[in-house]
């Protein structure tokens, strides 16, 4: 298994949002998003989240 690059584009509000929940955890923007996606329940509050999304621009 190799290593992969992800890159993103984020608003600024949701940057500083990050910042601050890594920085009370005593962790970098990288690592709280990493640890946050690797999470057990991760895939399933994401699938809630597209859900939701959906829901809301009445795509389902």
């Amino acid at each position: 298994m190799g290593t992969h690059v992800l890159s993103m584009r984020i608003d600024g509000e949701l940057l500083e949002r990050l910042r601050l929940h890594a920085a009370k955890r005593g962790m970098s923007v990288q690592d709280y998003v990493l640890r946050t996606l690797i999470r057990d329940d991760f895939d399933e509050r994401f699938k809630t989240a597209v859900d939701e999304t959906e829901k809301f621009y009445g795509l389902t």
